[in-house]
């Protein structure tokens, strides 16, 4: 079985410990590949280390972009410093990006004004685009159709959250839609109605580690050979065998 981590955040100081254990483990599982997610302040060495680790490991790879939290750090001299990293032949993507109006922590207008720039660095740049979005799929959903027309485009909806109708209007955009622990949760029923809808040549799979841990580890550190579980709960949601949807989910990542 082989199985690629498409979100997972392991340069964070969750994993300063036994990071060289965590990448063995996640090999030793069947993750052949990991996407590594640099968040933090764009004017610090927060990507820098996101990077890094990506560099350091032969299976892991990294993105950069601005998180709607930190949207309002985002300015001319950010841009510079990501763009710069996204030469490493490591960066595949460019995000998290997009918008969180849950908490708030960046005003909605910037998230919004911000967002749309780095959609269209992303373009320039030739690279995927990694989504967030948390209490804004309606403006989520209006500022990709509006963005994400041009030829070539390529992205994943991390994490989803969102209703079934989200999830096909993102398809119709040309988006992958990536599920994380989460759906795995007792209660957590209107993720696994959005699954049902998502065709198994869009879906892929993450842990957005440290968090979200998949039952049945639910409760501990979150890291990528646990994307094992959330491969066998979906399977069995998609009433396949897991190797089938291992080798879907990993070819939809390539």
């Amino acid at each position: 079985m082989i199985l690629i981590d498409s979100h997972c955040h392991i340069d964070g100081e969750q994993f300063d410990e036994d990071r060289d254990q965590v990448v063995r483990r996640a090999r030793e599982a069947g993750v052949v590949a990991m996407l590594n997610i640099g968040t933090g302040d764009p004017h610090s060495d927060d990507f820098r280390r996101a990077v890094a680790v990506a560099e350091k490991y032969e299976n892991v790879y990294a993105s950069v972009g601005v998180h709607p939290h930190d949207a309002k750090l985002y300015d001319d001299a950010a841009e510079e410093h990501l763009i710069e990293l996204a030469k490493s032949e490591k960066v595949i993507a460019w995000g998290e990006i997009g918008l969180d109006y849950y908490y708030g922590h960046s005003p909605r207008d910037v998230q919004r004004d911000v967002f749309r720039r780095q959609i269209r660095t992303a373009k320039e740049l030739n690279l995927p685009i990694i989504i967030h979005s948390r209490d804004a799929d309606d403006e989520t959903v209006e500022i990709l159709t509006e963005e994400c027309s041009y030829e070539g485009f390529r992205g994943i909806m991390h994490c989803f959250g969102g209703t079934a109708a989200m999830a096909e209007d993102l398809m119709k955009i040309g988006f992958m839609i990536s599920f994380a622990g989460n759906v795995t949760f007792k209660k957590a029923e209107n993720l696994r109605d959005a699954a049902r809808v998502v065709p198994l040549d869009r879906l892929l799979i993450e842990t957005d580690c440290p968090f979200l841990t998949p039952v049945p580890f639910r409760g501990k550190r979150n890291e990528p050979s646990f994307v094992v579980h959330t491969a066998q709960f979906l399977a069995e949601l998609y009433s396949i065998d897991v190797e089938s949807l291992a080798a879907a989910t990993t070819a939809n990542f390539l």
